[in-house]
Order: structure tokens, then sequence, then C-alpha cells
């Protein structure tokens, strides 16, 4: 077995970390070998890199263990200490009693203590929360070093975003940094390695300072505005030198500052930078810095420092992943140019312009167009614009760093596109060229973990619309759209988290989302729709706040984090908050039944979307209820917790024979109004007793069929509307569905030039906004059922188990998908021929186990890789199920073939 990567706190070798017990684990290097299973594992750690080497752990060191475990085991060694690499790899057993052992990994600790801060709070003397910052601060030290480096790190936090650089380049590639928190109750700090950045000799330090989601000023659209303080920053630089002695570098007062020349930022609103005044100064970040530059610099203030706890930042940084050239730049009116990217993303732009000294480009973001060609902000939040005023030194390059937004276009005012100088005498003749524009979008830099592909285009580019959404929407929250809101709302997390992350790793996203709920959660036990909680919805609109379907994440999202990830780690530090919720809506029930809340917001109605219409909230509302004491029982047994685990298992069956007696109508076989959802979520979830699930199960069918193979659902049903059907071998009705290309149906959004996914079923032409995934439930269906890769953490087998189901639709002649979990890839392809002989080729990593499902008259009629079932090495057993052979698997290469006897 090949070792492919160690993770540390589910990263390669993680500058910062903060935990206590860090969470280790590896993965296997796909193989073709057969029957590869670890048997038994031995952790050493290391303070000392030599010393891993000689193998001695003299900080832990596991002995071998016999276990399957290789995910999440938590380091139970001696204490760990601030600042310090420690060093680690992992011997390995197989089952055949061979051995391998790993490349040396590490990982380095952050600050852990509040001691372990020597640097002060530093910004602006203003009242805190007043709005009467114009220009933001910039800030500067310099600082000699007197011996060679061998190694320097730098923490910090700036608030709302600061951008870090030092001697004259920025420190990183990151941006938006850092996460956006409650700052009242956790503030970020990030770390990075500077080694390569300093020098023996003369050095600058210099920071730049945004207001993010910390500072919200007026001025242009904004959704929320608010103030957690104005802008600060914590900076502590620490460098060693060759001879082991320590220099620390840290904020104060005796550090500079002056305005810069960003004079104004909004995370809605966007950003003006002036370059044409004497705020940009040339060199501010560079050392020796000439006297009269200095002239308009002024020491630095001490302020009071937020109320949040510092964190170490765990999540993957955000940077710019891709780039856009504009497919087409028009001119709908004088003056005016529209650079069209021919895809919708989140981001910025990054453009290079030409001109005279003090002339402003202005820029305007948008998804949609108005009947005249100017860009359309109806949906995204007007106004929006971004501003550079150039310096006239040559050719300026720029982009904003603190605010960005969702767009397709951009409305370019006060510039010439370079494609256009041949109209300059229709243009004033001190107007800047604008000699280059490119989109910049920005999401985590987080590892993918799949692929989708197959013979139906209409599927693989809702896939790809689908996904583009995700990524839009991936910041250091979970976003439901990238300019209008850029709220955390909390139902799309847990119901679109199985389908994100087929796609990509969202662990560290995800055990933020759970600190974030934990952040927003109130004395009373109540979880708000969003976290962090920037807007508050109060009366008349408090069902924008309290919404089971919504505060029920809180469960949900560990229950998934242990189920991708085999997480358990965190539903014990959240077991408490969970169990508070929980006792929070039994106590604020009507018998259990919940009649507030949002339930299945934006169903498919002829009407314009928004409320739920065809389902009644309190149904939707109490069934998720139901789900989440059901889960939260089985997270109490899971973690020992026996007593809860009886308790909340018999509120589960109170709740489920309260929501039957309220919305089932036996003669009828009927959920509240016969709804999809209505049927769907009672099915999926176990409220239905037995003897009436195939008559309801059968009423959801007629009900899309009778309109068309159309769904009715919304925000919270659809999902369970795909998943009734799924797990009911009915897949066949969502392979209709999901082809067609009228209202309501992704097909129709598709056909009507769509490219990321919309708030709405008919987003492109009812309007809403553009690029929103909560709707996005078809992309689990495509992994876990048309291609079949279904992945789930045991925590019996100590392993994660595989089972692969593919369904065959007619008319799809080919599916090849691909999945990452923790421990392995898992591959699937399968492909039919005319005559219906099918092949079916599986990759299952080491370590894990599958169970494989191919359909055939008989099970004669399969072989792998040319054998029987029978003869073919590493099949453990054999069973048959309805029309399925149903294959027992270890890891390795299958290939199954189903033949069609002649006639």
């Amino acid at each position: 077995m090949q070792i492919e990567h160690l993770y540390a706190e589910s990263k390669v070798c993680p500058l910062g970390v903060d935990v206590s017990n860090p969470a280790l684990g590896w993965s296997y290097a796909p193989s073709v070998t057969r029957r590869q299973t670890q048997s038994a594992y031995r952790i050493l750690v290391s303070d000392r890199e030599e010393l891993i080497r000689r193998g001695i752990g003299n900080q832990w060191d596991t002995d071998k263990t016999e276990s399957r475990k290789q995910a999440h085991i938590l380091y139970d060694g001696a204490p760990l200490q601030s600042r310090t690499r420690y060093y680690w790899r992992v011997q390995l057993w197989a089952s055949d009693g061979s051995m391998t052992e790993s490349p040396v990994s590490w990982w380095e600790m952050g600050l852990l203590h509040d001691s372990d801060w020597s640097a002060r709070w530093i910004g602006e003397a203003v009242d805190e929360g007043s709005d009467n910052i114009k220009a933001l601060p910039l800030f500067r030290n310099e600082f000699e070093l007197y011996k060679p480096v061998a190694s320097a790190r730098a923490y910090i936090c700036g608030l709302g975003h600061y951008e870090l650089r030092l001697n004259g380049s920025k420190v990183s590639d990151h941006v938006l940094e850092p996460g956006w928190t409650h700052y009242d109750k956790t503030c970020l700090y990030c770390s990075y390695d500077i080694t390569d950045q300093v020098q023996e000799g003369m050095n600058a330090v210099g920071v730049m300072l945004g207001n993010g989601f910390y500072h919200v000023p007026g001025g242009r659209y904004s959704k929320f505005k608010g103030s957690f303080g104005t802008p600060k920053c914590l900076v502590q630089l620490e460098v060693t030198h060759t001879d082991g002695t320590v220099v620390t570098i840290a904020s104060s007062n005796r550090w500079l500052m002056s305005d810069g020349p960003l004079t104004f930022s909004c995370i809605y609103g966007g950003e003006d930078y002036d370059a044409g005044l004497a705020l940009e100064q040339a060199g501010w970040d560079l050392p020796d810095l000439e006297p009269a530059a200095l002239s308009s610099w002024r020491r630095a203030i001490e302020v009071a420092a937020p109320m949040g706890k510092l964190k170490s930042q765990a999540l993957s940084p955000l940077k710019v992943m891709r780039t856009f050239r504009p497919v087409s730049i028009t001119q709908p009116e004088p003056d005016i140019y529209v650079a069209d990217f021919g895809q919708n993303f989140s981001g910025w732009v990054h453009i290079t312009v030409t001109g005279e000294r003090g002339s402003q480009v202005r820029l305007s973001p948008a998804e949609l167009l108005k009947d005249n060609g100017t860009v359309n902000q109806k949906w995204t939040g007007s106004p929006t614009r971004f501003s550079y005023t150039l310096s006239g030194q040559g050719e300026e390059s720029w982009s904003p760093r603190f605010s960005y937004s969702g767009f397709r276009y951009v409305q370019i005012e006060g510039a010439l596109p370079a494609q256009w100088t041949d109209h300059r005498a229709d243009h004033p003749p001190a107007a800047p060229v604008l000699l280059h524009i490119e989109g910049q979008m920005i999401y985590p830099d987080s590892p993918e973990t799949g692929s989708f592909d197959c013979s139906n285009p209409l599927l693989n580019r809702t896939h790809e619309i689908i996904n583009w959404a995700v990524l839009s929407n991936m910041k250091s929250i979970f976003t439901d759209c990238p300019h209008r809101e850029k709220l955390g709302w909390l139902e799309q997390i847990h119901l679109m988290g199985p389908a994100v992350a087929y796609n990509t790793h969202i662990e560290p996203l995800l055990v933020k989302s759970m600190e974030d709920i934990r952040d927003a959660q109130l004395p009373s036990g109540m979880v708000p729709t969003t976290a962090p909680e920037y807007v508050v919805f109060a009366e008349p609109w408090e069902c924008f706040r309290d919404s089971v379907s919504w505060g029920g994440a809180y469960v949900l999202i560990g229950w998934n984090l242990y189920h991708q990830y085999g997480n358990t780690r965190i539903l014990a530090e959240h077991f408490e908050g969970m169990k508070a919720y929980i006792d929070y809506i039994a106590a604020n029930s009507d018998g259990l039944i919940v009649h507030t809340g949002l339930g299945d917001w934006y169903d498919a109605t002829d009407e314009v979307p928004g409320f739920a219409k065809n389902t009644p909230v309190s149904h939707t509302e109490t069934a998720m209820f139901y789900h989440i004491v059901d889960v939260f029982s089985q997270i109490a047994s899971l973690l020992g917790h026996h007593s809860d685990s009886v308790g909340y298992a018999g509120l589960k069956n109170e709740i489920k024979a309260a929501f039957n007696a309220a919305f089932f109508d036996p003669e009828q076989v009927q959920y509240a109004t016969g709804s999809q959802t209505s049927h769907a979520m009672p099915l999926v979830l176990g409220l239905v007793d037995e003897p009436y699930r195939e008559q309801v199960l059968s009423h959801l069918i007629d009900d899309i069929k009778l309109r068309g193979y159309h769904t009715t659902a919304g925000d919270i049903g659809h999902r369970y509307v795909l998943l009734a059907l799924a797990e009911a071998n009915r897949s066949d009705i969502i392979y209709e569905m999901a082809c067609r290309t009228d209202y309501p149906s992704y097909g129709y959004q598709v056909e009507h030039g769509a490219t990321t996914l919309t708030e709405a079923w008919d987003g492109p032409t009812v309007g809403k906004s553009q690029n929103h995934f909560m709707l996005g439930h078809l992309e689990e269906w495509l992994y876990r059922y048309l291609a079949g890769i279904d992945c789930q953490y045991d925590s019996e087998q100590e392993a994660f188990q595989v089972t692969i189901r593919p369904f065959l639709p007619e008319g799809l002649s080919q599916v090849s998908a691909k999945h990452r979990h923790p421990g392995g890839c898992v591959q699937v392809r399968w492909q039919r021929d005319a005559q219906d002989q099918l092949t079916l080729e599986v990759d299952i990593p080491p370590n894990s186990q599958a169970v494989v499902y191919v359909p055939a008259p008989a099970l004669h009629f399969i072989t792998e890789s040319g054998a029987s079932l029978e003869e073919a090495p590493g099949i453990q057993q054999v069973r048959w199920e309805g029309d399925h052979a149903v294959i027992g698997i270890t890891s390795g290469q299958y290939r199954f073939n189903r033949f069609i006897e002649s006639k």
C-alpha cells in the first residue's frame, strides 16, 4: 500500500494550528492490487526532525495499534507548544503483514495563549462605530536584522480585511483575509511563513486595511449596514536567526500611519482607489523611505482590542483561482462600454490603463443587462461600482482588494477600451485608454474531490452551472449570493453539503460553519437562520430569523461532517449547543408542531417565487424538527450519552405521532396539501408508517407525472423529492425530470442562457439572483445515484464504506465519475452499447471496501475481468437482490461485464 498524503487538521503541512489535539490522518494512492487492507498503524510525533527520521517519537508514539482507522485520529501526546513545528510520520501494516512507512510530514502550531502576543492593536483615533473614516489607513514600520535569518513568521489579524506587505511585495496571494465572523465573539488571525521575504539588514512591513464586514459604511448599496468597530490591526513578526536568537517586531504606537489611497471600501457597494493624490505613496512599504516622503506620516494610535477572542484561521485561503477575458465589448451608449465575460462568477476585475493624472475609470458590475444594453443592478444591489483614479505615470494596473461582487458584465465609463481606439474622435482627448481587462474569480484554494461526465450534454451542463454557483458562493462562509446579500443562510449548507463535498474538500469550511452557528446561537438556544448573524430580522419578519429548516443545520452539518470525513470531535464540541437548540424548539412548539419559519421557500408555482405556497410551513418545519431530533439521538448514542439518546429517541416518536395526527389523512393516504414536498419529506425522514409507504410514494410519482415530470418543490423540499424517488429505485422519474427544458427545470435555466444556477426555477426570465446554489440538489443525484458512488464513514469498521449502485436510464450510454474521500479516490465508469451490453469499471482505494450492484438477469451473465464471479480475486461475497447482483469487493480495480443472451 502506497501512502499518498498525510493530513493534520485535514491539510498537508498546515501553519498556525491552534487546537490542542490536532486530528491526523492519511490517504492511500490508487492501486491496481486487490485486497489491500490496513490492519494496524503506528504514529510517531517529534519536535525535532532528526529524531523522527530515526524513528523516535519523543512527543507521541502510539506503538503498533490494531485498527483500520485512517481519518481523524486525535493527537494524544505531550502538550503542544506555541510556534513549535511538529514532525510526524506513520507506519502502516497491511493485512498480509507487510509494513509501509510514510515520508516525514509536519504541522506547526500557532499562538495558543493570549500571553504569546506582545503586539498591540493599532488603528484610527475615531469614535467606534462612526462613519467618519474616509481614506482607509496605511501602517508601516522599519526594522533592522543584524544576523542571517533561519526562519520567520508573521501573525496578523486585520479587521475587517488587510493586505500585509514586506519589503515592497505582498506577503502571499491570499485575498479577503481574515474570514468573516461574529467579531464580538471570534476574530481570526492568519499565519505566514515569511522566511524568504525578510533579509539581513533593513526591512519594512506595511499593512493596508479594508472594512469588510467588520465595518460597513453607508454611501452606496449595502444589505447590512453596521459596525463592530473601525478598522484596526494586530501584527506580530517573529524572526529566528541562525544562531537561535529570536527577534519580535510587534505593532504598537511606535509604528507610523498615513491616509491611504483607498478612499471608499464597502463589502457590498464597491471600492475606490485614488492613485492621483499624494495618498498613493511610492515605496511606502519599502525600507529607507526618504524623509520628505515620511512627512505625511504620523504615529499610529493604540486602540481597544475587539471583543472577539483571537483564533487561528483554519480555512483554505481565498485566492484568484480563475481568470476570464471578455468575449465581447459593446458600446450601448456614447462613452459607455460593456464587457461581457461570457460567464457569471464572483470576484473582481483587473485592469491596465494609461492616461492623464486625475482621470478616473468607473466600473459597474452586473449579472444582467437592461434593454438598452447597459448593466442592470436591480437584483444585485444598486449602486455598486469600483473606480480607479490614475496617477498619470505610464501603464497602471489595478484590481480591488477588499470588495468583490457577482457579475458577468462590467460597464466601463471614463475610459476607451483599446479595441475601440478608432473611435477616439468621439471621446475627450484626455480620456484614458483601457489596455486590458480581465475578470478574476475568487474562491478557496481547496483540493478538488470529484468530477462527473456523461453522454447527455444537458446533464453535463446542469452539473457545470450548479458548480459555478457553488464556487461563486464559497468564501470564508457559504454565501447565498455573491452580491445582493452575501449572507450565510444555513439551510443550503446542510441540504447541499453532501453535493458540494463530491466536488470540493469542504471540511474546514463546514467546521467554521459550526463555529459561526455557535457564535450566533442566542442564550435561549435559538439558532438564527444566518451565521454570522449580521442582519437581525425583527417583527414582523421574525420568520426570516427563526426557522427550523435553517437552524437545524447546527445538527445536520455536524452529522454530515461525521459521515463524510469521520469527524466525531465536532459532534462532541457542539453537543450541548445542539441539545439546547432542540430544547428551544420543543419549548416553543405547539404540542410539538412548529408553526413559524419559512418552510419550503421558493417553491415552484405560477406566482412570483418567495414564500412557500404549495406546502404548509408547519408541515415542513415540523418534519425537519423530527429529523434533527432523530439525528441528535444517534449522535448521543455515538458519543456514549445513552440517557440523552434514549430520551431524544422518545421525543422523536412523540413528534412523529403529533406530525401524523396533524398532517396525515389515512383515508386519502395523503399528507397535508398533497404537494410533492408534503409527501417526499415524510417518506425520506421516516415519518410514514410502513403500510402507507407505497401509496404515499405513488401519490408523489403521480403528481410529478401529472405535471409533465416537473417539480413543485423549493429550497427545502426539492432534495427530499429526489431522495424519495432515488431511494425507492425510481431514478427513472428523476432522469425524465432532469431532461426537461420547460419551466420549472434545470434545463429551462440552461436553455435560457444561465451560466450559473439561479435563485428561482425560472431565474433567467423572472430575474432575481442569477448566482444561487440552493436549488442544486440534482448534483448529489448525479454522483450518488446516476454514477452510483456513495461513501460513508463507518465508526464500527473504522473505515470508509463504499456503495456502487449506478442507475442506467434509457437513452444514456455512459457515465464517468470520481470522488476522493479522506482515505483515497473512488472511480466509476459505466458504458452500455446498442446491444445493452454493460461494462462497469470500479476503482476502490486501499483500506476501503465496497458493495457493487450490477443489474443482470442472472449471475452467470456477469464476468469480472473476463473471469466468472466465483473465480475473480478480490470478490468477497455475491448475493442476489431484485434484479441486481450484489457483489462485495475489496480494494483495487475491477471491470464487470454484463452480457445479454443472444436470441
